[in-house]
């Protein structure tokens, strides 16, 4: 009897260590006693596109997000369909199952802009973090006025930090005063195209960001005059003022772990449903939440049913925009880059006619692109990516491949063969 209850004993305690580490919340009551919240949707799905039918079904103004957990002893994520108002209700509590939480950025949907940066910080020991943070929002400051005329500064940026001892991070979200991009596809081609005479300083695109290597920095110094030796190619079209921008924008590259040179900038974060780590949360088995950054300058406005937390939250949600009457809505695809004179970047412009994308060299995956470079360049050949196709109905996405002839049929390459 005794050993039995000391068994009894031992349940009770732990069950009581584990309520008190994740403590049941009230339960999310609309209506009564908050009127001017929306009715309570809850629903979790194991596939992101069940979700998102669901989602499309609901009266209510119902977002998807991601939850990344661990299910039999296997690392999962799960998605979540729930109102804005009802998700920062539980997520404030701060419960372990709301940990590692992302924002998916709707394909197709208007969108702010935003930026990923990060880099590793052993291998950069020169490096300056906010220093870099304040050249981006400067730089695309004035790229946006010069090519949309909208205006903006370090007071219209929300700037979010989650860097660690060995990693630099950061977000940066662009609210701007009565201005969207038609989807974070146009937002990356923006980006990637202002960035255009940093990429090809060498003469020519990278095939992948991923690809800039210890020559292409060489390059670079002999284009800012860090070295006697001028580069063999250099793009004519570019006049003082684009060469003077370059050389500012040197030091935004850095090296990754393996000594290799990337861009401050992660370029990989334009894609469709692209999952964006949310205000107040961690990757999956570490513990650095994205909190305001001490160089923040974003002032949240505060109203009676929000707390300056939950603005935070709000504003940090890539794809939550008021909509207004002059809402303008900004594009950036090969041809918008024609007709405003922007600077043109071939290789990461699209064009999009229904359900299908098409462009050059890079596509919109860059790991894939990655992944599908690598095959055409095994065993000595000298391949390439010249076009792409997406299909979005279908999911598929097409290469047609440049000096790549190998054919599995014959066991060897042959002129004739054209691979897709």
């Amino acid at each position: 009897m005794k050993r039995k209850w000391i068994e009894k004993l031992k349940k009770v305690e732990s069950l009581a260590s584990q309520y008190k580490r994740h403590p049941i919340t009230a339960a999310y009551k609309p209506k009564l006693s908050r009127p001017w919240q929306p009715s309570s949707v809850w629903r979790l799905f194991p596939r992101q596109a069940a979700a998102f039918l669901f989602a499309k079904a609901c009266k209510e103004d119902v977002h998807v997000f991601a939850l990344e957990t661990v299910l039999d002893e296997k690392e999962r994520r799960l998605y979540l369909v729930t109102t804005y108002a009802e998700f920062w209700f539980y997520y404030m509590k701060r419960p372990q199952s709301l940990a590692h939480c992302y924002e998916i950025i709707p394909a197709d949907t208007v969108c702010k802009l935003y930026f990923d940066l990060e880099y590793y910080k052993p291998a950069n020991p020169g490096a300056n973090g906010p220093k870099m943070v304040a050249l981006v929002i400067e730089f695309f400051s004035k790229k946006l006025e010069d090519d949309f005329g909208v205006k903006c500064s370090t007071d219209y940026v929300l700037n979010l930090d989650s860097s660690s001892d060995v990693k630099f991070s950061r977000h940066l979200i662009f609210l701007l005063p009565n201005a969207v991009f038609k989807n974070n596809i146009h937002a990356g081609n923006f980006i990637k195209s202002a960035l255009q005479p940093l990429l090809s300083v060498n003469g020519c695109i990278p095939t992948s960001e991923a690809f800039l290597n210890e020559r292409s920095m060489n390059d670079l110094d002999g284009y800012c005059g860090n070295n006697k030796q001028k580069p063999q190619k250099i793009p004519t079209e570019l006049h003082l003022t684009a060469n003077q921008e370059i050389c500012d924008l040197s030091s935004l590259f850095v090296q990754d772990k393996n000594g290799q040179m990337q861009l401050f900038i992660d370029l990989g974060v334009y894609t469709k449903n692209r999952n964006f780590r949310l205000y107040k949360s961690s990757k999956l088995g570490k513990n650095v939440n994205f909190e305001v950054a001490e160089d923040n300058r974003y002032a949240v406005k505060t109203s009676k049913h929000v707390s300056e937390e939950e603005q935070i939250f709000l504003c940090s949600l890539i794809s939550n925009v008021r909509f207004t009457d002059s809402l303008k809505v900004l594009t950036c695809t090969s041809a918008e880059n024609e007709r405003t004179g922007a600077s043109r970047l071939s290789a990461a412009s699209s064009v999009i006619s229904g359900s299908t994308m098409t462009g050059y060299q890079l596509s919109p995956y860059p790991e894939i692109d990655h992944f599908i470079f690598s095959l055409v360049t095994r065993e000595g050949f000298n391949g390439g990516l010249r076009q792409w196709n997406y299909f979005s109905t279908e999911e598929l996405l097409v290469y047609d491949t440049i000096n790549y002839h190998w054919c599995e049929n014959i066991g060897r390459a042959h002129r004739s063969n054209n691979v897709m």
